[in-house]
């Protein structure tokens, strides 16, 4: 089933967390904050949404992170219910995929519920103060990844926010799977 999130909460403090990666580290806000803002990003392995775009995702995360913007990709689905959305298939996937980000696993899901993540993907853009400046898509693409040429406006967001502390006014928000909650949470 689609979702889509709701709207940018312009201002909202970003939560902090402490999730282990898929690299063996542990990760928390502090440690992927850029000098210019921060991304992050509700992902999972096995969403046709996320998976028509990953490409773009991982080009777009260089291309942010070239500006001064900190990256990070978190995954809060119910492996049980989802095994493709194990950790161990989070570290497969980012092996094999080069991703230039942080992988992170949310287990409890609390991450995503303070974030209030909705679907994957969905993106969260602060500015350097970690305030909330962009809650919109990657670009145009739905199920199957649209045209080589769609305007990209995750990164002109992020790109605005690094330059001027403030993303866009008018924000399309993304769309996808819904996050996969566990029954007894």
């Amino acid at each position: 089933m689609a979702v889509t999130p709701p709207v940018c909460d312009f201002g909202r403090p970003a939560p902090d967390f402490s999730l282990p990666g898929t690299d063996g580290r542990t990760w928390t806000l502090d440690d992927v904050k850029g000098e210019k803002g921060t991304l992050v990003m509700f992902i999972c392995n096995h969403c046709p949404y996320v998976l028509a775009v990953l490409d773009r995702i991982i080009r777009d995360a260089r291309d942010l992170q070239d500006l001064g913007i900190g990256v990070v990709a978190i995954s809060s689905n119910d492996p049980e219910a989802y095994p493709e959305d194990s950790f161990e298939n989070m570290k497969k996937m980012a092996e094999a995929r080069g991703f230039p980000f942080p992988y992170l696993f949310d287990e409890s899901q609390e991450v995503a519920r303070a974030y209030g993540a909705a679907c994957t993907p969905d993106f969260f853009g602060f500015n350097k103060d970690l305030a909330l400046q962009y809650r919109g898509r990657l670009d145009a693409s739905r199920k199957e990844a649209g045209p080589p040429d769609l305007r990209r406006d995750l990164y002109e967001a992020m790109k605005q926010i690094a330059e001027t502390g403030r993303g866009p006014e008018e924000q399309i928000p993304s769309m996808g799977c819904s996050i996969k909650w566990k029954e007894n949470a």
